[in-house]
């Protein structure tokens, strides 16, 4: 297994989220706004912290999903997405463990799958950091 990533008071931002929301374009403001607080509500371990602009959740500072928001479409993103299964095959990215689904708003999408790879994200650090 790679060495887990964690994050320290230094690479920590001070934003706060209604204002990053605020920033963004008003028709993905929902959208992220959901995926952000299904990351945060995962369980009462979930940190809320915000990394390279955008807001992530994190189990003992160790992060597990993300949600950006672009131009057009809002990624809700995984830090080991590599390793989860995705029977659905709604996951893109091509790096060595990171992916993401992009969701826009005039496209239908299966919340139950984005939900239960948010779970499994998290399951899957909680095992990542007993491990480390």
């Amino acid at each position: 297994m790679n060495k887990l990533l964690k994050y320290t008071e230094k690479d920590l931002q001070n934003i706060e989220l209604e204002d990053w929301l605020n920033r963004k374009p008003a028709e993905l403001r929902p959208i992220a706004s959901k995926w952000i607080k299904v990351i945060h509500h995962c369980g009462p371990d979930v940190q809320g912290i915000f990394h390279d602009n955008y807001p992530m959740g994190c189990v003992d500072y160790a992060p597990f999903a993300y949600v950006n928001v672009y131009s057009a479409h809002v990624n809700v993103g995984f830090f080991y997405g590599a390793t989860l299964p995705d029977p659905s095959g709604i996951l893109e990215g091509t790096g060595k463990l990171g992916r993401h689904i992009k969701l826009r708003p005039d496209q239908v999408y299966d919340e139950q799958t984005v939900r239960q790879l948010i779970q499994l994200a998290y399951q899957d650090i909680l095992q990542r950091t007993i491990w480390e």
